[in-house]
């Protein structure tokens, strides 16, 4: 049989326990069904680069779990166990309407066939590192969001990602480059954000001058910029940053693109105490939909986070390993 684990050098766990664990994971999961076997010892251990006496010390303690059974002549072969519940942890970078909506799709579209804990990062790698070595080994499927501090080295993140076994991760909302047969349904931010606004170009023609409301403490991706930026230089539009909804100099010709719901109402509300009408003389985007900004008529960048946790569920309960996009679209409304 060609099975193979992931086994990491430089895990907390030790390759018994890896090899163990690894094992009655892939039972649980409905991997390794009733009956299938497994490599002999010298092949298990020669296939992943260990010890034999690690390979036997992993297989006997799956004996004494009655896991797996050793029939002479013919092998090791798992027993009538029959597969439990998914344990999933998902780890969030915040709370937010959005992410709600991820977590109660994915919730729904896993129904009673697993479990799920949330966790809470903060954007703080070391919280992060955290959670998942208090986790480690006891759930089948770790589902995260590595949005971090923009100022976050990658070295300070990165490990704790990798030290995850592939078969076990599952990455959401923002790609990572990293090698191995994880899953992932992910944004691309800059590939997203200038196709959703290309894909209207003709809603743009009487603005000049686009304006961005990115504030550091939201932590939004920086690639956002790069998508908007790229978007400017083609159609031959200034594109001008700003931190905050303060001290703003509204004038005919605008475009304002608000990334947070607070900067937004404050755009709003200043553009209304003007004599500047939004939608005629001056234009307003906000990222995410959401159904007040369906009532207030705001023209919506988007994401389909309902989608995204309809296709993560589908990846753990089909066993995966699929890297997807997540589709992106451009609402217009009357703010344009």
């Amino acid at each position: 049989m060609n099975y193979r684990l992931f086994i990491n050098p430089k895990g907390t766990m030790t390759k018994v326990q890896q090899v163990v664990e690894g094992i009655r994971k892939d039972i649980e999961k409905g991997n390794l069904i009733s009956g299938s076997r497994l490599p002999s010892i010298t092949a298990f251990s020669l296939a992943h680069n260990i010890a034999r006496e690690t390979v036997e010390k992993a297989y006997n303690i799956l004996k004494k779990e009655e896991l797996v059974v050793s029939i002479p002549g013919r092998g090791i072969y798992t027993t009538n166990n029959i597969p439990g519940k998914l344990k999933i942890l998902m780890v969030m970078n915040k709370i937010s309407t959005y992410k709600k909506e991820i977590y109660e799709s994915f919730l729904e579209r896993l129904g009673a066939r697993a479990s799920v804990d949330i966790k809470i990062h903060h954007y703080d790698p070391l919280i992060f590192k955290e959670i998942i070595e208090k986790a480690r080994g006891q759930y089948h499927y770790y589902v995260i969001m590595p949005h971090f501090f923009g100022d976050a080295n990658p070295s300070t993140y990165m490990p704790t990602i990798e030290s995850i076994m592939p078969s076990e991760l599952l990455i959401l909302d923002k790609q990572i480059n990293m090698a191995g047969d994880y899953r992932s349904v992910y944004q691309d931010f800059h590939r997203d954000i200038y196709e959703a606004m290309e894909s209207a170009i003709g809603s743009f023609d009487k603005y000049t001058d686009v304006k961005l409301i990115f504030p550091l403490e939201s932590h939004h991706p920086i690639e956002i910029i790069d998508g908007i930026k790229l978007f400017c230089i083609r159609r031959k539009k200034t594109l001008e940053v700003h931190q905050s909804s303060e001290d703003l100099k509204l004038e005919m010709g605008q475009l304002w693109i608000a990334l947070t719901e607070a900067e937004l109402g404050a755009l709003v509300k200043l553009i209304r105490g003007s004599e500047l009408e939004m939608g005629r003389d001056i234009g307003v985007i906000s990222f995410n939909e959401t159904v007040l900004k369906e009532l207030l008529d705001i023209t919506v960048i988007s994401t389909d986070f309902r989608g995204m946790g309809i296709k993560a569920a589908d990846l753990v309960l089909g066993n995966l390993p699929k890297k997807i996009r997540n589709e992106f679209s451009f609402i217009p409304r009357g703010s344009l």
